[in-house]
C-alpha cells in the first residue's frame, strides 16, 4: 500500500477543492454556466463548455482569472483584463472570474460543503502523530470553505487566493503557492508532502522540491498526475498508510 513515512515527512499540504472538500463539481457547474452564457452571446456556432474535458484541461487548479484566460485561449478568444472591481459577468477576464466566484459561493451556501471522510480521517491521524498540516487553494474562499466543512481546526495554516493577490504570487503551476505553505509550516519542501488532484498543482509541487507528491485520481487522470510528477497516485486517501511519527522539533 502507498505509505507516508513520518520519520521523513514532517508536514503535509493539501489542496482544498477536490482533495479536502467535495467542491470541484460545484466549481465545474459554475464555470459551465458562466462560460456558456458568455459563448451564447457571441455570433457563430455555440460550442458549450464541457464540464469534464474543458474543466480538467483549462480550469482545474488555476486561479480564476488564469482559468478564464486559458479557456478562452483554447477557443481562440480573448477579453480585456478589466479589474477586481468589475461587476460579475461583464465581458472582461475579471468580470467572468467574479461571476464564477459568486455562483460558487451561492451554491455552496445553498447546498453546504462536505469534506471527504477519508481526508478527515487522514488529517486526524497525521495530527495525532505530530504532523503539521496546511490547506491551499488558488481561489479566495479557502477559509470559508474549510470552515463550512467543519475542518478548519485540522490545519495549522491556510494559503489561498487572497494571499496570492496580497503577496503577488504567480498562479499554478508556478511553485509559489505550495512553497508559501511550507514556509508558514516552518518546514523545508523536501520534508513535506503535497496532496493534489490537479496536474498543475502536482507540477507546482515537483518544481518546489516536495519530498513526496500524492496525486488523487477521481477518475481517468492517473497517467497525467504521474506525468506531472506525482510519486504516488491513489483513488482515495483511505488507500494511504501512515508509518512512524514526527520527532518533536523536527524540520
Amino acid at each position: 500500500m502507498p505509505v507516508i513515512d513520518l520519520t521523513l515527512i514532517n508536514a503535509v499540504v493539501f489542496d482544498t477543492d477536490g482533495v479536502v472538500t467535495d467542491t470541484a463539481r460545484v466549481h465545474a457547474a459554475a464555470w459551465k454556466r458562466v462560460f456558456d452564457t458568455f459563448l451564447r452571446a457571441r455570433p457563430g456556432p455555440f460550442r458549450p463548455f464541457d464540464v469534464r474535458r474543458d474543466y480538467l484541461a483549462h480550469v482545474d487548479g488555476r486561479p480564476r482569472a488564469d482559468a478564464v484566460r486559458a479557456f478562452l485561449g483554447s477557443r481562440g478568444l480573448a477579453l480585456p483584463e478589466g479589474g477586481p472591481g468589475d461587476d460579475a459577468g461583464v465581458p472582461t477576464v475579471h468580470g467572468l472570474a467574479m461571476a464564477e466566484d459568486r455562483l460558487f459561493l451561492e451554491q455552496a451556501g445553498r447546498h453546504g460543503v462536505a469534506a471527504f471522510p477519508a481526508t478527515v480521517a487522514l488529517l486526524r491521524d497525521l495530527r495525532r502523530r505530530g504532523c503539521r498540516t496546511a490547506a491551499i487553494s488558488p481561489a479566495g474562499h479557502c477559509r470559508a470553505v474549510v470552515t463550512a466543512a467543519g475542518v478548519l481546526h485540522l490545519f495549522d495554516t491556510l494559503v489561498d487566493g487572497e494571499d496570492v493577490s496580497r503577496l503577488g504570487l504567480p498562479g499554478l503551476p508556478d511553485p509559489a503557492l505550495p512553497l508559501e505553505a511550507a514556509c508558514r509550516l516552518d518546514v523545508p519542501p523536501r520534508a513535506a508532502a503535497l496532496v493534489e488532484d490537479a496536474p498543475p498543482g502536482v507540477t507546482a509541487g515537483r518544481r518546489a522540491g516536495f519530498g513526496l507528491i500524492v496525486g488523487v485520481d477521481h477518475g481517468g487522470r492517473a497517467a497525467r498526475l504521474t506525468e506531472a510528477g506525482a510519486g504516488v497516485v491513489v483513488g482515495d486517501l483511505g488507500d494511504l498508510t501512515l508509518t512512524g511519527r514526527v520527532r518533536v522539533g523536527a524540520r
